[in-house]
């Protein structure tokens, strides 16, 4: 059994990566996507979304980061791809799954799913410039619509090479509204001949196991529910802190942690948003982000933000704020 934490544009970056395999229970991680659009990208593109190239393609916990690419023209994905691999990360990735409209319009994510005969070409093109040692996957979901395609696609994608594929249990015009159609993936599965990996809708340790057994996938990538709670891949496995105030105290390191990294990467001014953005999430399963989340809403100033934290337990040093 593997769990998988997934790419989440504008949501899970390298800072997030970073925070979020901390816990452990992750096997690997997979970036925000590269968009290739027509010229050769240059290695700093790739560092600049994978910091982690420069450690070994690894979080600082350890774990694999596989890099995704977007786009939708064979030969420059394969060159992409092929510039890419020289800096020898864990893993390779296509993105035919991202539903945002601003993405779509240019022929990117999932608009692709109705061009199966395409996602073979780039699958294909992709298989040819990367080395063997180095693996190959695919994000699908399961159309644009409707499912009608998407064993077609899922197969374009496996005869075009890729080792592996996930596919996220909804349609583009799904996005992410519930809930997802596990199911759906199983009858995929049956006639596909790589491995597959099911994604959607997981938030809870019994979600997991409704995915397993409604989609048949052994393996499953968690997304939005990673990060609503951090120890969710442990908790899959057994291994979480074991009551929700345990839990809470070791997420307060954590959030000390992400606002620190934050700070560093962003202007200050853009920290409180960040925070915002995950205590959003957090608030799901833990009361106490809840009153926090409460208490920063309001606030826009970085060093304002850190007061309310520190009175809230987050062991963030006094002036670490800007």
């Amino acid at each position: 059994m593997r769990l998988l934490l997934a790419p989440m544009e504008g949501m899970v970056d390298d800072v997030m990566r970073d925070v979020l395999t901390r816990p452990g229970g992750y096997d690997h991680c997979v970036t925000e996507f590269v968009r290739i659009s027509g010229s050769l990208l240059p290695a700093r593109c790739y560092t600049r979304i994978s910091p982690e190239l420069e450690n070994g393609g690894r979080t600082y916990a350890g774990t694999p980061v596989r890099v995704q690419l977007l786009g939708s023209d064979p030969a420059c994905m394969a060159d992409n791809a092929a510039r890419l691999a020289s800096l020898a990360p864990p893993g390779i990735d296509l993105n035919f799954g991202c539903p945002a409209p601003t993405v779509n319009r240019h022929r990117g994510g999932a608009a692709l799913l109705d061009e199966p005969e395409l996602l073979f070409q780039i699958a294909t093109a992709v298989r040819a410039a990367v080395p063997r040692s180095i693996p190959f996957t695919a994000k699908m979901r399961l159309g644009i619509q409707d499912a009608s395609r998407a064993e077609e696609c899922a197969r374009a994608l496996a005869d075009g090479g890729v080792d592996e594929l996930v596919i996220h249990a909804r349609t583009k015009e799904d996005r992410y509204k519930p809930p997802a159609y596990w199911s759906e993936i199983a009858r995929i599965a049956e006639r596909v001949a790589v491995p597959i990996v099911a994604n959607g809708e997981v938030w809870t340790v019994e979600d997991w196991a409704r995915c397993r057994a409604e989609s048949g996938c052994v393996d499953v990538m968690l997304g939005r529910g990673a990060v609503a709670d951090p120890f969710l891949a442990r908790r899959i496995r057994g291994e979480a802190p074991p009551s929700l105030d345990a839990c809470w105290a070791e997420l307060l390191e954590l959030l000390a942690l992400y606002w620190r990294r934050v700070l560093i990467k962003l202007d200050a001014r853009h920290a409180p948003g960040r925070i915002k953005q995950w205590l959003h999430l957090l608030e799901r399963n833990y009361p106490q982000a809840k009153r926090l989340l409460a208490e920063v809403r309001p606030l826009r100033d970085a060093d304002l933000v850190a007061d309310v934290m520190r009175n809230h337990g987050v062991p963030i040093a006094v002036g670490v704020a800007s």
